[in-house]
Parts: structure tokens; C-alpha cells; sequence
């Protein structure tokens, strides 16, 4: 179960919760609604997200967080490292975006005996690399959730695995392709790589997943 943070009806609770891994992210926004159990949290690792979440005592109490066995970095670090003397040139706006928060995730793991894990620049660019099929509009990277989708359709662990995406409405900051996301994500649906959690739930409960 990877689970967005866009809107998710409460009675898809239970089948969250029933999935033998459930992947959230970043600050869990939608836990409770969309289910408690949490095995993963999937972390923006670089720029006001990280800092954010590493210095908020609230995030590191919470039940998702502390009932999670491993933290995953979204971001390559070298990579945005790479990134960030271009983004000074074409987004000038975005000085942060490259400051880089993996230690801090590493230590916060090891510190609270939860697996840390960094997806490294490989799946990014190969996710690059597969949008382009769907011409998107120049953007900045791609979404921390497409990033971590693409991540586990390309490892040989979850091939048999049947992965079911909720809450995710592929829509948000502007410098993410989120049309072209939502293409390639219809098109991994339809190869039988990904399903969406509506169709595991009758009609009159999947509206709002």
C-alpha cells in the first residue's frame, strides 16, 4: 500500500491496514482516515520539507512515525547537490531546495532502531527518462511519491508484489510533472504493475479515494 497524502475515504481504513507493507509520506497527513498502520515513511530528504520535519517535535512523536520501521530518503543527495548551481541560474527562488537533510533522517533512524534507506539517482533519472514519453512541461524533479513508485516497480523485491497506490491525486506544487505522472502511473496500471485502491473497493465506497 503506498499511500499519498491526498484524500482517502475513511472506509478504505481497513484495507490499508490489511496490506502487508503500507509506505506514507512525509508528514502523514492523512493517517487516521486512511488508516494507522504505518511501515515506512517516505521523506523529501533536501529543502524546507526536511528542515521542517526534522525540527518539528511533533513529527518525530507521532504514531505514524514512531510506528514505522524504516525511514526512506526520496532524494538522492549527491544528486541535488549536482542540481543546485543550475536551479541558481533557472529558479533562483528555490535556494534551499538543495539543502541536503539525509543525516539528520540517519540519525534520527538510527537513533529510534528503524532502517534508514536513500533511492538512489539511478531511479530518478530512469523516472526522467520514462516521462518523457508523455511530453511533459519543463519542470524542477518529479513528485517524492513517482520517485518512490518508480523505485519499486524497478526493484526485483516487489516483483511479485501487488502494489495498490491511495490517495494520490497527482496534483500539487507547480514544478512537478504531476500530468505526466498521472500518464505513466494509468500506463503501469493498465501493464498490471500498479493498482489503484478504488478498484479493490465496492463502487458506493471508493468516492474520494
Amino acid at each position: 500500500m503506498v499511500v499519498g497524502n491526498g484524500d482517502v475515504g475513511r472506509e478504505a481504513a481497513d484495507v490499508i491496514d490489511a496490506g502487508d507493507v503500507v509506505i506514507r509520506f512525509n508528514g502523514c497527513r492523512n493517517f487516521g482516515a486512511a488508516g494507522t498502520r504505518t511501515d515506512v515513511v517516505a521523506v523529501c530528504n533536501t529543502g524546507r520539507p526536511g528542515a521542517e520535519m526534522l525540527a518539528d517535535p511533533r513529527w518525530r512523536k507521532s504514531e505514524a512515525v514512531s510506528s514505522a520501521k524504516e525511514i526512506w530518503s526520496i532524494r538522492d543527495p549527491q544528486k541535488f547537490a549536482a542540481m543546485r548551481a543550475e536551479l541558481a541560474v533557472t529558479h533562483p527562488e528555490l535556494d534551499d531546495f538543495c539543502d541536503d537533510y539525509t543525516t539528520g533522517f540517519a540519525q534520527f533512524a538510527a537513533a529510534h532502531d528503524k532502517r534508514h534507506r536513500i533511492i538512489p539517482a539511478t531511479v530518478h533519472d530512469a523516472l526522467d527518462t520514462a516521462l518523457t514519453s508523455y511530453s511533459p512541461a519543463p519542470y524542477v524533479v518529479p513528485s517524492s511519491g513517482m520517485v518512490l513508485i518508480q523505485a519499486l516497480v524497478s526493484d526485483p523485491e516487489y516483483d511479485d508484489a501487488l502494489l495498490v497506490l491511495a490517495g494520490f491525486g497527482h496534483s500539487g506544487w507547480e514544478w512537478h510533472p504531476f500530468d505526466a505522472e498521472r500518464q505513466l502511473a494509468d500506463s503501469l496500471v493498465r501493464g498490471g504493475r500498479l493498482m489503484r485502491l478504488e478498484t479493490l473497493l465496492p463502487s458506493s465506497l471508493s468516492q474520494g479515494a
